[in-house]
């Protein structure tokens, strides 16, 4: 039991799955910093000033004075700022993944289309197949031209 879950361990796309899903949570983090820290407040500022992260809809009815001091005195709230920015940071990923994909899908295209170089050519003579490089056909032993590799 324990030989077996060592090498599925060590199976090779377990552990780029275990390094892909680190990665992303260091890149979901800088986004994440990046829609709070950089993009909102600007946004808000052009919309007056708002702090995205401060809208919220109290539900008991009860007016409070910032969302922490409603969260604070344990008051059921909707905190649709806090959502927007979520959604705002998932679809930053979301776009950055997708570039990432393409890019990955592009290279991989332009893999496919590059056939690979013949490393064997018919002998003109026999058409039995020999090396590209030969000079003589070890079937027929015709001379195909060119000259010896030193």
């Amino acid at each position: 039991m324990l030989s077996g879950f060592r090498s599925f361990i060590a199976r090779g796309n377990v552990m780029d799955l275990a390094v892909g899903i680190v990665i992303g949570a260091a890149f979901t983090t800088v986004v994440k910093s990046f829609v709070d820290d950089i993009l909102m407040p600007p946004i808000g500022m052009l919309l007056g000033g708002v702090d995205f992260s401060e809208l919220y809809l109290p539900l008991s009815g009860e007016r409070f004075a910032t969302r922490a001091a409603a969260v604070e005195a344990g008051a059921p709230i909707i905190s649709y700022g806090v959502f927007l920015n979520n959604v705002l940071a998932f679809l930053i990923t979301a776009f950055a993944v997708y570039l990432l994909v393409k890019s990955y899908d592009r290279l991989r295209a332009r893999q496919a289309a590059a056939p690979p170089q013949p490393s064997e050519k018919d002998c003109p003579f026999c058409r039995s197949r020999i090396h590209i490089a030969a000079t003589r056909c070890p079937a027929c032993t015709s001379d195909l031209g060119g000259t010896v590799p030193a």
